[in-house]
């Protein structure tokens, strides 16, 4: 079925109802810990900004906890199914294929229980949930539209030391995935050249979509405040770490850049306040981090918090003086758009999506590569620099307001459109029939508000 998609008043195809796929990791977790990160944070505020705009929203992800129902209710318009497919604790992120048939059983099932044509869409994010979405779009003739988040080729060609490399068989799951989608979403220009050259995708088949922050959330607020709300020093310059604990993300380089910036300056009373929870190889050694701090001497100037929700990570933000991102790899970069839209300035690696989320020497500084001493030199630079840190700092929010989830959802809805009039297109020209015109690829869409009545139920 490839006909009831509705139309705006402009004639271009609108999406009434999708499926969003994501197995690995439900937008309703904590991130900072385990597999749950920036992609969770994307994938809950995409549905919820769709669904103001009269989308409704379906999230398909795995049930980690037998506590969960099988339907939860996000919000107005945003429904989330807990599939059951494997035990749910304790498998690790490469044992996931092995569920992919539970999975997608689930996932059919679950469709199965309306009239055909229930679902105008499908939308997966990371490469397993692309497998699911795969025979979905077969099975329910609509086009798949795919995210990949991260790549194993690129991730792979940026380890950090010690860390495991991902499996051949991800990358040719990959491979698939970007030849059967419709259409495929990039964070930034750099993916999609990378989606283009390493996995051969069709330049005319990726749309570029730059993902948001909370801009009402995060905002600049009380330093003060915010130190005495977290128990942290009020006056010791302070940098943070927000991130999941493993080598991807290299908390490490900020605990041994604190250390170098110490050595050179006993006198310093500069301090750091990392926030996660291990992850992936790091769930190996999980105080492997709290290890390395004694062994340099600077455990006594690092305070280690568990994740925090969205309404607490703003007052981590707003306390510190600097944000650091050293990650060997970022498909974007989320905290970094999000201490900036909180008035603090990035020090990120220059990597991946990073280049994009900092504007270099206005709203933080990109450091080229992971050497120490560029690092304590970057970050001390920076502590003392108090004019050029609040001139970054008032710059910070206005880039950060470029990036907001309203925005995202905009760019998506076009590349839905532009993948249900293909996918119509296609169908007219197999059946003999003049195709009708399709969506300019630049296309800025216009919000379209639905009646939460007009939508079944």
């Amino acid at each position: 079925m490839v006909d009831h998609a509705p139309s705006d008043a402009a004639g271009l195809d609108l999406p009434r109802r999708i499926a969003v796929l994501s197995l690995h990791t439900s937008p309703l977790n904590q991130p900072g810990t385990g597999d749950a990160g920036g992609m969770n944070v994307y994938v809950l505020q995409t549905s919820l900004e769709l669904a103001r705009r009269g989308v409704e929203v379906e999230i398909f992800t795995r049930a980690t906890s037998s506590a969960a129902p099988p339907l939860i209710r996000a919000a107005d318009g945003v429904l989330v199914h807990n599939v059951e497919a494997g035990p749910y604790e304790g498998l690790d992120k490469h044992d996931l294929p092995t569920q992919l048939c539970a999975f997608t059983a689930g996932v059919l099932r679950a469709e199965a229980q309306h009239p055909p044509g229930h679902y105008d869409l499908v939308h997966s994010h990371y490469w397993l949930s692309g497998q699911v979405g795969w025979l979905a779009r077969d099975r329910w003739a609509v086009p798949l539209v795919h995210t990949a988040h991260t790549l194993a080729a690129v991730k792979n060609t940026n380890l950090a030391a010690g860390d495991t490399p991902e499996p051949l068989s991800r990358q040719i799951g990959e491979q698939q995935v970007v030849a059967e989608a419709d259409r495929l979403v990039a964070n930034t220009a750099d993916e999609r050249d990378q989606l283009v050259g390493v996995y051969g995708a069709d330049p005319a088949a990726v749309d570029v979509v730059a993902p948001g922050a909370d801009l009402s959330l995060y905002r600049p607020g009380d330093r003060a405040k915010a130190r005495t709300r977290l128990g942290l020093d009020p006056t010791a310059p302070l940098i943070a770490f927000v991130g999941r604990i493993q080598p991807l993300k290299a908390p490490d380089v900020l605990v041994r850049a604190l250390a170098e910036m110490v050595r050179r300056d006993p006198t310093s009373k500069v301090r750091a306040v990392i926030v996660g929870g291990p992850s992936g190889s790091g769930r190996d050694r999980p105080t492997a981090l709290i290890d390395l701090a004694t062994a340099l001497g600077v455990a006594d100037r690092i305070t280690f918090l568990p994740p925090q929700p969205p309404e607490e990570l703003v007052a981590v933000y707003r306390a510190a003086d600097l944000v650091a991102v050293p990650s060997y790899s970022e498909s974007f970069g989320l905290v970094a758009v999000e201490a900036q839209a909180a008035g603090t300035p990035v020090v990120a690696a220059k990597v991946g999506g990073l280049g994009v989320a900092v504007d270099h020497d206005r709203t933080g500084l990109l450091v080229d590569g992971h050497r120490i001493d560029d690092w304590a030199a970057a970050l001390g630079g920076l502590i003392a620099a108090p004019g050029r840190r609040a001139a970054m700092a008032a710059a910070a929010p206005r880039h950060a307001a470029g990036f907001s989830w309203s925005r995202t959802a905009d760019a998506l809805l076009g590349s839905y459109r532009r993948a249900i009039t293909d996918r119509r297109a296609a169908a007219h020209r197999a059946a003999g029939i003049p195709a009708p015109a399709a969506a300019p690829a630049d296309i800025e869409p216009t919000p379209v508000q639905r009646p939460r009545s007009e939508a079944r139920t």
